[in-house]
Parts: C-alpha cells; sequence; structure tokens
C-alpha cells in the first residue's frame, strides 16, 4: 500500500515538474535568444481552435501553423512588437490571451467590477432596509399584559 502511494506521488511530481510544450523539435530555432523570444511571444497568442490554451501549449495544426509564423518573422528580423500588431492585425485582438485595454474591450475590463459594486450597493441597501423596517417596540397594553402574567403563573 505505501509502495503504492510512493510511486503515485513519484509519478504525480514528475509529470507536474516536467514543462509540457506543443513545440516540437522541427520548430526550434537555432538561435537560443531568437527561440526564447518565440517561445515568451507564442505564451501570449491564443489558440484559435482552442480558445483557452496558448499556441505554445496547444497540439492544434494551426497553433503549429501560428508558431512557425511567429518564429519566421523574427528570423526575418522583426521586434516583438511588430509580431504581436501582425497577429492582432491579422487575427484581431481575440488572438491575445491577455485583451488589451482599448475603447472597445472597456466593457469587458470593468463590468466585473461594476457588477461587484452594484452588489455591494445592493446588499448594504437592503440592510439598512431591513433596519429601519423593524417594528419599534411598543408597551404592553392591559389585556397583553393580563394574559402574559396568566401564562407565566401556570
Amino acid at each position: 500500500m505505501i509502495r503504492r502511494l510512493l510511486l503515485a506521488t513519484a509519478m504525480m511530481v514528475a509529470i507536474a515538474g516536467s514543462a509540457v510544450y506543443a513545440v516540437e523539435p522541427d520548430e526550434v530555432l537555432a538561435d537560443p535568444r531568437l527561440e526564447a523570444r518565440a517561445r515568451a511571444l507564442s505564451s501570449e497568442f491564443r489558440c484559435l481552435v482552442c480558445q483557452n490554451q496558448s499556441i505554445d501549449d496547444s497540439d492544434a495544426p494551426l497553433a503549429k501553423d501560428l508558431r512557425i509564423l511567429i518564429r519566421e518573422r523574427l528570423k526575418a528580423g522583426a521586434s516583438d512588437s511588430q509580431v504581436r500588431g501582425f497577429m492582432v492585425e491579422r487575427y484581431g485582438d481575440f488572438v491575445l490571451l491577455r485583451p488589451r485595454l482599448t475603447s472597445e474591450t472597456l466593457l469587458l475590463w470593468f463590468t466585473p467590477f461594476a457588477l461587484l459594486l452594484a452588489g455591494l450597493i445592493f446588499a448594504i441597501r437592503a440592510g439598512l432596509r431591513q433596519d429601519t423596517a423593524s417594528p419599534a417596540e411598543a408597551p404592553l397594553s392591559e389585556e397583553e399584559r393580563g394574559r402574559v402574567e396568566k401564562v407565566s403563573r401556570q
């Protein structure tokens, strides 16, 4: 039992510790600096097929094509910002994993904060209403006092 637990733990550590990239050996550039830039850039772009993975992590054929495209642009001497600009021009802002703050994405960026603020205001107002809506304590009438005394004697 303990052996199995140790083996399972060792396997999980080995799997979690290894970096999993979809970059294939034929894509890797000879220049380590260019390859590092290509990896950094490809981690910024969304796979248009998977949509929740970067193209660096995706095995989709389109992601591979985009990785190769980035490497070709870098080999041609393009800067990182030129590559980003090209990708956004060609595929739109959706290709960015972290969308930029523009007039078109303001709603995307600020809606969660607006909803949180609206919920907070609603909770505060509901709490205030509950406090003011509670009936004031009125003294007991003679009839009510009589009933209380009668019940308490029993």
